[in-house]
């Protein structure tokens, strides 16, 4: 009589790869699954277009990030928030409300308080640029092999393993190919996974500024009619802004001077936390929706921007992509654990069941607050202000809104709740 784990494949013993794990694309997604896999002594290559210096740069590109608190823990379990600890401003106190330009915010908000956070702050607003310095420092001091400034020219499927070939260099191969090149992914197109999405003609206007009064560690996010206004606490009595225009709007104003780009914020901004002046450099980020209708195809697997780019009206594309990367590293974690081959596809699918409707609900939901909330129309207008004021009045909704916002939600992936692999 034959054991249900006769016809489970094995790890292949013909083939001597030269790793278990090559990883296209070293942004912060690819780093922190680099990181997360070497945890678990699985043998990873990262493969980067970018050389060190552009992608290390204190001005790379402007952005700071709220964390979710599953993010926090998934840092902090991989040894990162010890030192990102202090550069992090934790989010104390979040409020939501309809505004225009100069008017006065609805009466109707969301308002999501200590009482909301009962396991500590919802999230933490971290800098790019100290993110991403601290994921190259801890990987410059794992064991992961980090090829940066090498572009895959090509990619080929096995039935055992995976090769790529790198321009100039000899191909490699592994049991899986991840990739973390972001939405315009060449491992995705390569692999036939096809794309669907569409332009906003909305973009983001992304800086940091500095204000005579303290935050007090509270966020606000202001539905204005050409889309939302962020106001984001960063350490040192900063705030990181990201506000939203219609694309042609945005660029006319991203090409102001300063003084001029301050003269049509500060309407919108309003006078609360008193004077502000510009901190740092201004940039902008044309919006669309692109994600993929399937995120693993044999051997090939896809996390982040590579299989989801989302709308930042929820703030939620970084710590989406920190899912994948969890639930990714999990599977594979547990799959060597009982000694199989990590491509095998019962593997990919388990990936693909735990986070491609997680993540298409995340696209459906964010394409819609951005339809309901990015107009004037006074019906939607006085729908959405009655649905924030509902919510607002029912602590259960609220705390609900905040465990979903916080990655706590439904089954999250071990590293997400702060467990080791």
């Amino acid at each position: 009589m034959s054991h249900p784990l006769d016809n489970i494949p094995l790890l292949p013993h013909v083939l001597s790869m030269d790793y278990d794990v090559i990883i296209a694309g070293g942004g912060l997604n690819g780093l922190t699954l680099a990181l997360a896999l070497d945890s678990a002594g699985i043998a990873t290559v990262v493969i980067d277009a970018f050389a060190p210096q552009e992608s290390l740069s204190p001005k790379f590109d402007g952005r700071s990030y709220a964390l979710s608190a599953a993010s926090q823990k998934m840092l902090d379990a991989l040894g990162l928030w010890e030192d990102l600890a202090h550069h992090a401003e934790p989010m104390l106190e979040i409020k939501v409300s309809d505004g225009a330009a100069g008017g006065t915010p609805s009466p109707f908000v969301m308002q999501f308080g200590d009482e909301d956070f009962s396991l500590g702050p919802m999230g933490f607003m971290v800098e790019d640029r100290h993110l991403r310095v601290r994921l190259a420092q801890a990987v410059k001091a794992s064991n992961v092999t980090l090829r940066s400034g090498q572009t895959i020219t090509n990619q080929t499927i096995h039935s055992t393993h995976v090769t790529v070939v790198i321009d100039g260099h000899r191909p490699i191969t592994a049991a899986v190919l991840v990739g973390a090149d972001g939405r315009n992914s060449r491992t995705a197109h390569t692999a036939g996974l096809t794309r669907t999405g569409w332009d906003y003609n909305q973009s983001s206007l992304v800086c940091a500024i500095s204000h005579e009064k303290p935050h007090h560690g509270i966020a606000h996010q202001y539905f204005m009619p050409s889309g939302p206004l962020a106001i984001l606490p960063l350490t040192q009595n900063r705030s990181g802004i990201v506000w939203t225009e219609q694309q042609q709007v945005a660029q006319n104003i991203h090409s102001l001077s300063d003084a001029d780009y301050l003269d049509i914020l500060r309407p919108r901004f309003g006078d609360f936390l008193g004077k502000i002046s510009l901190a740092g450099s201004r940039y902008i980020y044309p919006l669309s929706l692109s994600t993929t209708h399937r995120m693993i195809a044999p051997r090939v697997a896809l996390v982040g921007d590579a299989a989801h780019a989302v709308h930042p009206i929820a703030g939620q594309g970084l710590n989406s992509g920190f899912k994948d990367v969890a639930a990714l590293a999990e599977v594979l974690c547990d799959t060597k654990r009982r000694g199989q081959d990590l491509g095998i596809q019962t593997t990919l699918a388990e990936y693909q069941k735990w986070r491609g409707f997680d993540n298409a609900l995340l696209c459906a939901a964010t394409n819609s607050f951005n339809r309901l909330f990015s107009n004037n129309n006074p019906l939607l207008r006085g729908i959405r202000d009655l649905g924030m004021g509902l919510i607002n009045a029912a602590p259960k909704l609220r705390k609900n809104f905040v465990a979903t916002a916080a990655g706590a939600a439904g089954n999250p992936p071990r590293l997400l709740r702060g467990e080791p692999l």
